[in-house]
């Protein structure tokens, strides 16, 4: 198993949260972006650049993880397609995309966009907190303690 990374907009929190997982547990997480990231020297750490554009780390996300694979995203687009490759998804407020829930994920995010495109303001998601951290420390822990050997 490997955990990769949506690291354009991941919070530098959770970012920290997965390079000490890395390193304690010996598991590979790579970070894809199209921005040069800085990470902690370490053998189970790197960092991917992809070239600028509309869902370019997206597609290499898509393409480099494999079935049992971790990918931390908030993108539902990229979580839909994860889930439908057998990868497992988190966003990183704690919550698993998955088979049950993507489409009502999906659903709710075009509904959302179609009001943005109406001109209706919806304010966005809430702020990021130390809560959500929390969570999601405790998913990964989760996660890692069912599918981090395999």
């Amino acid at each position: 198993m490997q955990i990769w990374v949506d690291a354009d907009a991941c919070p530098k929190v959770i970012k920290d949260i997965l390079f000490r997982a890395a390193d304690r547990l010996q598991i590979q997480v790579t970070l894809v972006a199209n921005k040069l990231l800085r990470v902690p020297p370490s053998r189970h750490i790197r960092a991917i650049q992809v070239a600028a554009g509309f869902d370019v780390a997206d597609r290499e996300i898509v393409a480099l993880a494999q079935e049992g694979d971790l990918v931390i995203t908030a993108d539902v687009p990229l979580a839909a397609d994860l889930v439908a490759k057998g990868v497992h998804a988190l966003n990183p407020r704690g919550e698993y995309y998955t088979a049950d829930n993507i489409a009502q994920h999906l659903s709710m995010r075009n509904f959302m966009e179609e009001l943005r495109a109406g001109g209706v303001e919806t304010g966005g998601p809430e702020p990021f907190s130390a809560g959500d951290s929390h969570l999601f420390a405790r998913q990964l822990d989760r996660h890692l303690a069912r599918h981090g050997s395999k």
